[in-house]
């Protein structure tokens, strides 16, 4: 017979010991926070967040963060560069390279200069976009484009989670997670914080990992919830035959109270964090089906987005959902698109990804522009880095990419409280390093949160003797010259 208990840490301490060292330790560990500071479990709908927050008045109410994974080329796409052309297959010259690091993939080849392959567009605000993103330049005098990010990691999974954590190496929060800790949601029938991943035409061979959009050290109830890319984005919402709804709600309350006296024993948060996702899933099985049901949405609205939004899954189908998702109150909506990791066949592989993705991040900022929901909806869209001046291969065969380049690249973020039609940063004549007005991608984190009425530098989280923060212990501010 196997009596063996799983217990934690606290529970070992606070009741196998007594009086001894380990409850005196506990005593003093529990006043210098090094549990965390979550506050008391509330095992109801907690409303907004914490008490304290936000620190001023928001201009932001909702994020939606369309995450290009991969890397896209700012060369191509918004960086426009046209003296390249006059310098083609020339080597990169010593004072602008500054033998910065190189992947193992291009670092043994001479860095041969390949000049951008696309024109571009150039805005009545002066935003220049590149060609392949023709729905894009048509609504750059609505966008804020940002083309001296930064960022320190070369490598895509380190630079991905950098991008979304903070911190090169996974088990930090992710930025949804600090905001749905921080301010939770005005519905609760949803989860705070939404993953919408899509759901590719092609095998996709760029892994996503669940920490980029994991809790981290906050409590797991933070997290984002993944739904899936499929005509059933949740499964099993239905209640078996024979269940009706009034014995799954007695059986429910039931188990929570076992649940609590075990909480109330324990003092485990992932108890408490058991009990809410049980009455989330219950409260999710009427507002999901309504939620992802695009039967109502006009014959419009497919065409504006484009013909693959009708297909479940597809990135223009998640766009659609991010829209009904910030309408119903929810705070924060990630989508992420992989495979923008142009090593290869620039030319076709670069412009299959702005196919999938240019119409509808163009419609979403149309759609919430028409819908009054632009001004309080920050959209932010961009990848981990950007890519290298450098051709990859033969910087002239149509087989030539581009390798990674942190050094610099272009993001840009629309409506929620940032300038409209503005470029802001500049980068050298090679889009090599950042000329002018660098940012961070702390620097992004801190604007992000200072757009949702949040001190990234006040909001911290107590764990383990340390103060926490989204943007780390190093040197970052909100970049005020993009704010409206």
């Amino acid at each position: 017979m196997n009596d063996s208990l799983e217990i934690s840490r606290r529970y070992f301490l606070g009741k196998c010991t007594g009086v001894s060292v380990g409850s005196i330790a506990m005593a003093a560990m529990a006043r210098e926070g090094a549990f965390g500071n979550e506050p008391s479990p509330n095992l109801g709908f907690s409303g907004l967040g914490l008490g304290n927050l936000p620190h001023f008045p928001a201009r932001a109410k909702s994020v939606i963060f369309l995450t290009q994974s991969g890397g896209p080329s700012q060369i191509e796409l918004f960086d426009e560069k046209p003296d390249l052309r006059k310098w083609a297959g020339t080597e990169l010259p010593d004072s602008i390279r500054k033998g910065q690091r190189l992947t193992t993939m291009t670092a043994k080849q001479k860095q041969l200069i390949k000049p951008a392959a696309t024109q571009f567009h150039r805005s009545k605000s002066g935003s220049t976009v590149g060609e392949w993103l023709p729905y894009t330049a048509a609504v750059a005098d609505e966008l804020c484009f940002i083309k001296s990010m930064h960022t320190d990691e070369i490598n895509h999974a380190p630079a991905m989670t950098k991008m979304l954590t903070g911190n090169q190496i996974p088990g930090r929060p992710s930025i949804g997670s600090w905001v749905s800790y921080g301010l939770g949601s005005t519905n609760k029938n949803l989860p705070d914080y939404l993953v919408l991943i899509s759901k590719m035409q092609r095998p996709s061979d760029q892994p996503l990992y669940d920490h980029y959009w994991g809790s981290g050290f906050l409590p797991s109830r933070y997290q984002g919830v993944k739904l899936r890319n499929a005509r059933e984005p949740v499964l099993y919402l239905r209640d078996p035959d024979g269940m009706p709804r009034a014995l799954r709600r007695e059986m429910l309350d039931s188990l929570a109270s076992i649940n609590t006296q075990r909480l109330k024993d324990t003092g485990d948060p992932e108890i408490a964090t058991r009990i809410q996702q049980y009455e989330m899933a219950f409260r999710m099985q009427s507002s999901v089906p309504d939620l992802t049901d695009l039967s109502d949405e006009p014959a419009e609205i497919f065409e504006l987005y484009g013909p693959d939004s009708r297909r479940p899954g597809s990135y223009a189908a998640n766009c659609i959902l991010a829209r009904r998702l910030v309408e119903r109150g929810v705070r924060f909506v990630q989508l992420f698109h992989p495979d923008w990791d142009h090593h290869s066949r620039l030319t076709s592989w670069c412009t299959a990804r702005c196919r999938d993705t240019d119409q509808a991040s163009a419609a979403l900022v149309t759609d919430l522009k028409r819908r009054g929901l632009l001004d309080d909806t920050l959209v932010v869209w961009g990848g981990e880095f950007g890519r290298g001046v450098a051709g990859q291969g033969q910087w002239d065969s149509p087989e030539a990419g581009r390798d990674h380049h942190p050094r610099c690249f272009t993001m840009w973020m629309a409506g929620g409280g940032v300038k409209a039609g503005f470029s802001y940063g500049k980068t050298d004549d090679f889009s090599y390093n950042v000329a002018e007005n660098p940012v961070h991608v702390r620097d992004l984190h801190a604007t992000i949160m200072h757009l949702m009425g949040v001190d990234h530098e006040r909001f911290t989280y107590r764990l383990q003797g340390l103060d926490f923060r989204l943007t780390g212990v190093e040197q970052a501010g909100v970049v005020k010259d993009i704010l409206a």
